[in-house]
């Protein structure tokens, strides 16, 4: 049963009937048909033909009746929400490459004094052991 659960956390899990799919998001049924119809969500069908939809599908349908609400058409809303994908996509990775960066830096400065510390040591003259006579 947890393993089912946690299913639900999964942004991409099917959990979603359309008929509350389409309350969720206060657009008709129709909507959502027309969005698998033209091919831009392919939901998940159930064995009996019903369409299930993910959380990020719901998110994607909402940023489309988002953007041809504000008068853009399919065409371009579709595109519009392509590149607001590729741009966090790009930005996820832009910032996994400057943390990434940090911790090269860091372990630079580590090298780096522990390097200074070892030249150091070779400095320091030999003390020699006074000899017993």
């Amino acid at each position: 049963m947890k393993n089912k659960l946690a299913r639900l956390d999964d942004e991409d899990y099917p959990a979603v009937a359309m008929g509350q799919a389409a309350e969720l998001l206060g657009v008709q049924p129709a909507f959502l048909r027309s969005l698998d119809n033209a091919g831009i969500l392919k939901p998940h069908r159930t064995r009996g033909g019903h369409r299930r939809y993910s959380r990020r599908q719901l998110a994607i349908a909402a940023r489309l009746r988002e953007l041809l609400d504000a008068g853009h058409p399919l065409a371009s809303a579709c595109a519009i929400c392509g590149l607001e994908d590729r741009l966090r996509a790009s930005d996820a990775r832009r910032q996994a490459a400057d943390e990434a960066l940090e911790d090269a830096r860091a372990e630079l400065h580590d090298a780096r004094r522990q390097l200074r510390d070892l030249r150091e040591q070779r400095a320091e003259p030999a003390r020699e052991e006074p000899r017993a006579s």
